[in-house]
């Protein structure tokens, strides 16, 4: 664990387990990069209709099918190393990696052993407990292998090569968490990392983003770490955290009794709530990694690497920062707003769009569309407006030539029946304002609710908020706010 980091409690909901050890805890995230082809073809990558189209000679290792190493794959393996403040190699290689189980077609996985493309990165994280850091020992590419999809009912196992040679990146960290909270915070940046790049989809559902956990405990003062135990193929941090937690709490147990743990690889049971024994944890010898014969090792020029330094994406965390310092947003809208890399590009499109300010802007995504596409997901005509027409919208809004009401009303029909903007403005109609409409408007409130009207002259100003609401009821929503209210103080005046 790295120095500076606090001991944690190991505990669960029934208290503390053992104020003795001290939790080591490292991570290997493997995350799929988006790619139109695999790692060494130009077979398709990517989701398939139906299972084994996916596939050809190079997935399958036939013979006299060579691999020939995607370049995109290498650009999003650096951009990644360089926003985790990795080392970028000179030269990288890359090796096979033999272990036999049907999802793996070859009888070996090619990856990078001796020489990964990245090295000794540091990434900073925003804790429960505060900020900290935690180290990158490496990043490597590799492809990723089949799936095997186990059928109870027929008894049967069967594989789909679909995904045989999609492009990965392995990011091992050093083991410098110590807490399941610390662990999760740590992927959370990371997930964010990545998808802001652009070099994945990080949907964690289909197998994107997924994470191994290497979890020990040694006693309080020992510098040696504790004999690791390795939790494998996660993509819930939820799961990952009760893993974490349980694994924690059972090998202090077994410390506590005069057990030793044994090295082993284990995956977590979400319906026991439990860690499983699958198999004993592999060695380097035991893959009997050999160099890759057919990749020749890859020289990665300097220049190419600065470049792509140089046209780096924005990265989530850095928009908060602009969103809040520049554009005056408070630090919940910032995180709203980052919270999805689409929401984000969406919002700086849209202010491109419209004169209305950045808060106004803001407000009516996260406050009020965001509400209506949660409401209408279902709707089969419905859809979010592009920028260009949400720009329409809050031009038309800052312009007074709608009122709030009406604005939500558009967005509504927008999103609720696929309407298009102008046609939405132009069903309502424009603002009721000026002499001739909105004042028979504000009388008619006025003798209608003698009451409310006698408690504003003795003093009771916020009924102003009623009588302006009957104003909206009777002018369907299109009254012009700051004129109503003008007008209904004129009205009232003693």
């Amino acid at each position: 664990m790295g120095a500076g980091y606090p001991s944690p409690r190991f505990t669960t909901g029934d208290g503390p387990v053992s104020e003795t050890y001290i939790a080591t805890i490292g991570l290997e995230t493997h995350v799929q990069l988006t790619s139109h082809s695999k790692l060494f073809s130009s077979c398709p990558s990517g989701e398939a209709a139906e299972p084994n189209i996916h596939v050809d000679p190079v997935s399958f290792g036939l013979p006299g099918a060579l691999p020939v190493l995607n370049r995109g794959v290498m650009e999003g393996a650096v951009r990644v190393g360089l926003a985790l403040n990795c080392s970028i190699a000179d030269v990288c290689s890359f090796d096979r990696k033999h272990y036999f189980y049907p999802d793996l077609p070859k009888g070996y996985q090619i990856t990078q052993d001796r020489q990964p493309i990245c090295r000794s990165g540091l990434l900073a994280v925003e804790g429960e407990s505060g900020t900290f850091e935690v180290r990158i020992n490496r990043i490597h590419i590799e492809e990723d292998a089949g799936k095997t999809i186990h059928d109870s009912v027929r008894g049967q196992s069967r594989v789909d090569y679909n995904r045989a040679g999609t492009p990965l990146i392995e990011i091992v960290t050093e083991p410098d968490l110590g807490s399941p909270e610390d662990a999760v915070s740590y992927l959370r940046r990371l997930h964010e990392t990545v998808v802001f790049l652009g070099v994945t989809e990080g949907d964690m559902e289909a197998g994107n983003f997924r994470f191994d956990a290497n979890v020990s405990l040694r006693p309080m003062g020992a510098s040696t770490l504790g004999t690791k135990v390795e939790l494998k193929n996660m993509n819930s941090f939820r799961f990952l955290k009760r893993a974490l937690e349980y694994e924690i709490q059972r090998q202090g147990e077994i410390l506590d009794t005069g057990g030793k743990i044994v090295q082993e690889t284990r995956t977590w049971d979400e319906n026991r709530e439990v860690t499983v024994s699958m198999r004993s944890k592999e060695s380097a010898p035991d893959y009997r990694y050999l160099p890759e014969p057919d990749i020749p090792w890859i020289q990665i020029e300097f220049d190419w690497v600065e470049h792509l330094r140089a046209t780096q994406p924005e990265l989530a965390h850095q928009k908060r920062k602009r969103y809040t310092r520049t554009l005056g947003l408070s630090d919940y809208d910032a995180g709203v707003l980052t919270a999805e890399r689409d929401l984000a590009v969406y919002f700086e499109n849209v202010l491109k769009e419209t004169s209305a300010n950045a808060q106004a802007v803001s407000n009516w995504i996260t406050s009020e569309l965001l509400g209506l596409l949660a409401r209408h997901s279902d709707a089969p005509g419905g859809r979010r407006p592009t920028a260009k027409e949400m720009g329409v919208v809050l031009n038309a809004l800052d312009r007074g030539e709608l009122s709030g009401r009406m604005g939500k009303a558009v967005l509504e029909k927008i999103v609720a029946e696929g309407v298009r903007a102008q046609e939405a403005i132009d069903a309502l109609g424009g603002v009721v304002s000026g002499e001739e409409t909105l004042r028979p408007i504000v009388q008619e409130v006025i003798r209608l609710h003698p009451e409310q009207v006698g408690e504003f002259r003795s003093g009771k100003v916020k009924i102003m908020g009623f009588l302006m609401g009957q104003v909206m009821k009777l002018s369907q929503g299109k009254a012009d706010p700051k004129e109503a209210t003008q007008m209904l103080r004129e009205e009232m005046e003693p």
